[in-house]
């Protein structure tokens, strides 16, 4: 990460993240007033309108929605306009938009029930500036998800700070041709989603004190699968939160200490991240099958293999000393000892054996892991982990290296 942008814009955002902000002035009877403006003014939309909130905090009882194309909604900074969705009693988000062309910036939305800001089916979307948080301490109770676009195009969301979902603080999924930077995700089952989405560039984000920074999915029984993700200059540091995601849901199955995991996805590239500290591995990569999953009703041409992933030019270090989990913590000790860690890069071991030429995967199709000194262990998950080895010099390859991606109508330049 360029010295320029961990000053100017990184430092502002974790000065945003982790309780030093200033609060946002007390509820007045003005600002009591306001609030009825503001549904108003969300229900009379009209395209080309810019909603503009003023320095306050607003409490909402109630979800808040957007239906129109091409509305701007506009605070006065993530910390001096603050929605405030503590004593909510109905709806599903605090703010949902189903919307094309729109854009939202400089404001904070905190305690919703559910999922704090989530878009739908919309294309050419901007989320910056934008801090979603569930304030105390991260619990289940939480809503799942922070910033939510899903089955949305072309999507740019940059400078967010994302606090204590249960789920994901940023997520995007089923989605196409995304630019996730310059964020802030801490306090979060997992830090950074991207699932079932095709085109992803995730790129100078800090993801801390999570229980998984950052992790790129394939999910079974959506409405698409997802590809091409390139990873690359972020902070994924420390990510070793006790996962408090609900029981039963992919993300329950994160083991706490994960910096980076791939599951499921193809043509994934990680390269030039730093990703330290992360107590159980700083990389995973896995299928589906070892996913903690049930395959019942799993639909059968979903393919759960991950494929075409390389990783590269990573600053890796001090992670895999505590794994989580009995099994985990088994094979560390009885592989590397009682004052050894598992190496940097963790890999179950599936391989799709439908695709298998000559007993060999084809190398367009191959887990690459060219990454100076980083060891890979291969977990052996298909034998039921009869013989975990370390496959270093046997996944030294690389692949052909994705192109970045460019957002449609000038977003993100």
């Amino acid at each position: 990460m360029t010295p320029y942008l961990r000053a100017a814009v990184l430092a502002p955002l974790a000065l945003a993240g982790c309780g030093r902000k200033e609060a946002a002035p007390a509820p007045s009877a003005a600002d009591a007033s306001y609030k009825e403006k503001l549904i108003a003014q969300l229900i009379d939309a009209s395209p080309g309108d810019v909603i503009e909130i003023p320095e306050g905090r607003f409490s909402f009882d109630r979800s808040l929605s957007l239906a129109v194309d091409g509305v701007t909604i506009r605070g006065a900074g993530m910390d001096k306009t603050v929605l405030s969705f503590r004593d909510q009693i109905a709806g599903a988000e605090g703010l949902l938009v189903t919307a094309s062309d729109f854009t939202i910036e400089d404001l904070a939305i905190e305690d919703t029930k559910g999922d704090a800001l989530k878009v739908n089916e919309g294309e050419n979307i901007i989320i910056r500036r934008v801090r979603t948080e569930w304030t105390g301490e991260p619990k289940t109770e939480n809503g799942a998800y922070g910033i939510y676009p899903v089955q949305t195009r072309n999507v740019l969301l940059e400078s967010n700070v994302a606090i204590g979902a249960s789920d994901a603080g940023i997520y995007v999924g089923q989605s196409q041709n995304v630019i996730v930077r310059y964020n802030r995700a801490e306090k979060n089952v997992a830090g950074i989603e991207i699932e079932n989405t095709f085109d992803a560039d995730v790129y100078e984000n800090i993801a801390t004190d999570n229980t998984g920074g950052i992790l790129i999915f394939n999910m079974p029984n959506l409405s698409q699968p997802g590809a091409r993700t390139r990873i690359f200059n972020n902070e994924a540091n420390a990510n070793n939160r006790k996962n408090f995601g609900h029981p039963g849901t992919p993300v329950a199955t994160i083991p706490a200490g994960s910096g980076v995991v791939v599951n499921s996805n193809d043509r994934v590239e990680i390269f030039d991240n730093d990703i330290r500290d992360n107590k159980t591995a700083n990389i995973i990569i896995a299928s589906v099958f070892s996913s903690g999953l049930s395959r019942d009703g799993m639909s059968a041409d979903f393919d759960g293999y991950p494929e075409g992933v390389y990783v590269y030019a990573n600053r890796m270090g001090g992670g895999g000393k505590n794994p989580d989990g009995l099994d985990l913590q088994a094979l560390k000790l009885a592989k590397f000892g009682p004052m050894g860690a598992i190496p940097d890069v963790l890999w179950d071991g599936y391989v799709d054996p439908a695709k298998q030429v000559d007993g060999r995967t084809p190398a367009s199709l191959r887990v690459c892991i060219d990454n100076d000194a980083a060891e890979v262990l291969n977990v052996d998950a298909p034998n039921k982990f009869a013989d975990p080895q370390i496959v270093t010099d046997e996944v030294r390859c690389a692949l052909e290296k994705l192109p970045a991606v460019s957002l449609a109508n000038g977003l993100g330049n």
